[in-house]
């Protein structure tokens, strides 16, 4: 299943790729709904490029068709991600925890200057291999992405408008 979710934000570019890639922020994403934990691995950064590792957990509700074939407490994963500080670009592999032969997402995030603020786009294909009910999981998990996003984005303005 194919995926795309614009959040605009209200601050500078450079500042929104900095939060990114700041340990405090991204222990706020992992307050936030629908997607919990936000345990960094690995975060590593030069002049002109970066590489982050964080665990994050699947916090929504799922059905009960769902959960037949997937544990909740199971569906966790590492967003393995190389950033080009330069283009403001990075990409993304979801290696999950578990349920590796069940899932499989990858996705490109954007970050360009869009009047005084920015438009963080993420854009990406995420596969759940579940007979009959794959789709409906796959489903239930970008929308869930996406809803993260959209909080992310709010999130993130708050704590750039605080200094933080």
């Amino acid at each position: 299943m194919d995926f795309s979710v614009a959040v605009p934000v209200a601050h500078h570019p450079a500042a929104v790729q900095d939060a990114f890639l700041d340990r405090d922020f991204l222990a706020v994403t992992g307050t936030l709904p629908k997607i919990g934990g936000a345990e960094v691995l690995e975060l590593s950064r030069d002049s002109t490029a970066a590489r982050l590792r964080v665990r994050y957990r699947f916090t929504a509700p799922l059905n009960r068709a769902v959960t037949r074939v997937i544990d909740p407490a199971k569906l966790t994963w590492v967003d393995v991600a190389t950033f080009d500080l330069v283009a403001m670009r990075s990409e993304h592999v979801l290696e999950p925890d578990n349920y590796a032969d069940r899932l499989e997402a990858s996705y490109t995030s954007t970050i360009a200057a869009d009047g005084a603020g920015t438009l963080w786009t993420v854009a990406g294909s995420l596969v759940v291999h579940a007979a009959l009910v794959g789709g409906k999981v796959a489903g239930v998990i970008v929308d869930g992405l996406k809803e993260h996003a959209v909080a992310q984005g709010a999130a993130l303005d708050e704590w750039l408008r605080r200094g933080s």
